[in-house]
């Protein structure tokens, strides 16, 4: 019997909705359970062939046991290995390279010293840096928020440089990227699961939380078309296997504003049924396809690798080749 686990934290609609969902099916060799930890011996095998993971960013300690869990060839959605070295501003460097559209941004040293560090740990740091080049290149109103994490925490709106350096006092050791304001007319957000599977809605950042979901615009088939394609761009470069993409319209252009969410929001109360259903389906199916793939002990790598990386090892093993 196969097993595919989801490990989580204070959700619980989607991890219910996901288990649920593949158990129905009643397929002969697998099965669908919450992920139980009680022991992690370095080097011993994970019990699931599959296990995704919601909640590793959060929790040291389970990201630890799915490297171990992955070492020994679990399938795991997210890879581990790639989430723990992903942040914003890597994707938004990404993107330049990749023809997708971001706004302007850069980013920031954190405004007080990290712990167990002084000044001397800065020989390679200007201070001040070139705030008045870094300005007229971002432009105000602008937006300042942490390089890595999410849920819209410490974010801000700056008016003008004022504002900037008050609300930059505030960041303390946050690292921070400041970016150029993409003023839209619609704004999506886009589920992507396998690097295949799409699904667009309409989104409005702008309302109350529980009303996101609720946008009165849908995009033509033109514009749909090419936001699928950034979305499957974008995911397959970074290979997660699971992400949401955040694209914002302006004048016709999608611009990608966020999209380094492994492990988006899929709660039924929060993205609404139809949104729930979809991303269920597609998330139980895509588990399914991976449990099937599983060959236990074959000591081979089930994790998803991105192009970026692939393309990298790739160009370093043929350098290898032309110098032996």
């Amino acid at each position: 019997m196969k097993k595919i686990g989801i490990i989580y934290g204070q959700e619980r609609t989607f991890p219910q909705g996901f288990v649920e969902y593949i158990n129905r099916m009643n397929l002969p060799d697998i099965v669908a359970e919450s992920v139980n930890i009680n022991k992690v011996e370095q080097g011993a095998p994970s019990p699931y062939a599959v296990i995704v993971d919601r909640i590793s960013h959060d929790v040291p300690f389970y990201r630890a046991y799915l490297k171990n869990a992955a070492l020994n060839g679990t399938a795991v959605i997210n890879n581990p290995f790639w989430w723990s070295a992903d942040e914003k501003f890597f994707n938004n460097c990404l993107a330049t390279k990749i023809n997708v559209p971001v706004p302007k941004t850069v980013i920031l040293p954190s405004h007080d010293m990290p712990e167990e560090t002084t000044e001397e740990s800065f020989n390679n740091l200007s201070y001040p840096l070139e705030w008045n080049s870094i300005f007229e290149y971002i432009g105000f109103p602008a937006y300042m928020k942490p390089f890595a994490g999410g849920g819209w925490k410490s974010v801000y709106k700056l008016e003008d440089t004022t504002d900037f350096f008050s609300k930059y006092a505030e960041t303390g050791r946050l690292v921070m990227l400041l970016q150029e304001e993409i003023v839209f007319t619609e704004y999506y957000r886009c589920y992507c699961v396998g690097g295949k599977h799409v699904h667009i809605m309409p989104y409005e950042p702008r309302n109350p939380h529980h009303l996101r979901y609720s946008a009165g615009f849908t995009p033509s088939e033109q514009l749909y078309k090419e936001m699928e394609s950034i979305v499957l761009r974008i995911n397959q470069n970074l290979g997660y296997d699971f992400n949401t993409v955040e694209l914002a319209i302006r004048d016709g252009v999608p611009y990608a504003i966020d999209f380094c969410n492994p492990a988006p929001d899929a709660d039924r109360n929060s993205v609404g049924e139809e949104n729930f259903a979809w991303v269920v389906e597609a998330m139980g199916n895509f588990a399914i396809e991976k449990a099937k793939a599983f060959n236990p002990g074959n000591g081979a790598n089930n994790l998803t690798w991105g192009a970026f990386v692939k393309h990298s090892v790739h160009a370093a093993e043929k350098n290898d080749e032309q110098n032996i």
